[in-house]
Formats: structure tokens, C-alpha cells, sequence
């Protein structure tokens, strides 16, 4: 089950990366469930696909659709999936070029992302699905 999640999660960032939102939103489960980190600016907790693809839609919009992510390390494990990505982006207005890592762990169920986590390091998301080396 690992590896179909780990391709599950692959095609929602390519999705992302061409701009197929509708496609990336499909693969929610209804009661999908986001949470960043206490201390992040956005922290907090975002229940069901609307709050969740929202979230998404108002980040993407800073940036005018120029985001773009570059998987450094997607594993899996169980239901659970663990991704290393590169965020690249422009502001919408400024035009600035931003980038940086993000970490994540997904856990999927019935073939849909069931809960998203955002992690302060890779460490942090390897420890939250049982992978720490």
C-alpha cells in the first residue's frame, strides 16, 4: 500500500505543478484534515477539503501561480507518506523570487490524502510516520 500511496501523493504535486487544482483537490478525502506547527505565521489546524483547498488557493494566489515544487524525497510507509520538497515561487506583486524546503507527512486512507502535516525539519516529519533513521 505504501508505494500506491507514495504515487497518490507524487500525482498531487505534479497536478499542483501544471496548475490542474481541481485534480490536486479530488484527491482529498472529505474530512481532510491540515496542520502546521505552532509558531509557523499560518499556524493552526484546517478541517475539510473547502477549508483545506482554500488554504492552498489563498497561498497559490500570492504568488500568481508561479509556485512550483521540486521533490526532493518522497517515502512511504504504511498509510503514511513523507515528502522533502523545494518550494519555488515569485510574488504576485513584488515579483520576488522566494524558494526553500518544506516538509511534510501525509496519511492517506481509501486512495485519498486523509491528513497533512507541515514540518519544522525532515527529521521532524520521518519522526511523525515512525521513519527516523
Amino acid at each position: 500500500m505504501s508505494q500506491e500511496n507514495v504515487e497518490i501523493v507524487r500525482e498531487h504535486f505534479e497536478a499542483t505543478n501544471r496548475g490542474d487544482y481541481a485534480f490536486a483537490v479530488g484527491q482529498y478525502a472529505d474530512d481532510v484534515e491540515l496542520v502546521l506547527p505552532p509558531g509557523d505565521l499560518l499556524s493552526g489546524t484546517y478541517s475539510g477539503r473547502e477549508a483545506v483547498s482554500g488554504f492552498f488557493a489563498d497561498w497559490f494566489r500570492a504568488f500568481g501561480g508561479s509556485q512550483h515544487f521540486d521533490l526532493r524525497e518522497i517515502r512511504g510507509v504504511g498509510d503514511a507518506v513523507v515528502v522533502v520538497a523545494r518550494h519555488e515561487a515569485r510574488g504576485r506583486r513584488s515579483g520576488a523570487a522566494i524558494s526553500g524546503e518544506f516538509f511534510y507527512s501525509y496519511w492517506l486512507s481509501d486512495g485519498k490524502i486523509r491528513r497533512v502535516l507541515f514540518h519544522a525539519s525532515r527529521d521532524d516529519a520521518l519522526d511523525a510516520v515512525g521513519l527516523r533513521e
